[in-house]
């Protein structure tokens, strides 16, 4: 079987991309291989943010990897935060401040759409050139936290076509219909078709 590392240090996302990989790729986290410290995200793109930390890992390892980046963009906000979402609230704060911040900056707004895109990069020892996998799921910014499950903006997002946030979603669901579940989607058609 394939082994790649998925290059994060985010418990949360590193289980749930582990699950949809399940028995097509062996996945290693950057612990299981000895690499420790904060990946560099410099890039003012999703693009360039997953490409940036998948080579990062690549040059240290020579191991085949990948890396995503995600993006929260809100249409009243112009976009924000975008690129900025895991620090929206400043370096080094939480979930629970960048969703304050978010509930504060919309509220009173009528236009509420917003969606999630993720991109991941993948960089295969074999290939060496990156290639990318985007996934998007539109939806709105709720007015209130809704649910306990999943992890960032998840309880204040309720993606269309939905009634519930994601954090009030069952993983497996959350996983099929997310902006991560539809890159990693991507992602697998392309491992299994380049065994």
């Amino acid at each position: 079987m394939k082994e790649l590392v998925f290059a994060t240090n985010n418990k949360h996302k590193l289980q749930e991309v582990s699950e949809m990989l399940n028995g097509i790729v062996k996945i290693h986290s950057l612990a299981e291989i000895g690499l420790s410290g904060d990946i560099p995200e410099t890039a003012d793109t999703l693009d360039g943010n997953a490409l940036q930390k998948a080579q990062w890992v690549f040059e240290r390892t020579g191991m085949s990897c990948f890396a995503d980046d995600t993006g929260l963009e809100v249409d009243a906000l112009d976009g924000r935060p975008g690129v900025y979402s895991a620090r929206y609230a400043g370096e080094h704060c939480s979930f629970d401040d960048n969703i304050n911040k978010m509930l504060a900056e919309m509220d009173g707004k009528t236009n509420r759409k917003a969606c999630f895109r993720t991109v991941i990069c993948l960089i295969d020892k074999e290939e060496k050139k990156p290639l990318f996998f985007e996934g998007r799921v539109d939806g709105v910014i709720l007015t209130e936290r809704y649910g306990k499950e999943g992890f960032g903006y998840d309880p204040i997002f309720m993606p269309d076509h939905f009634a519930v946030s994601f954090a009030e979603m069952p993983l497996e669901v959350k996983n099929h219909i997310s902006h991560r579940g539809r890159a990693v989607a991507k992602l697998v058609e392309h491992l299994k078709n380049n065994k």
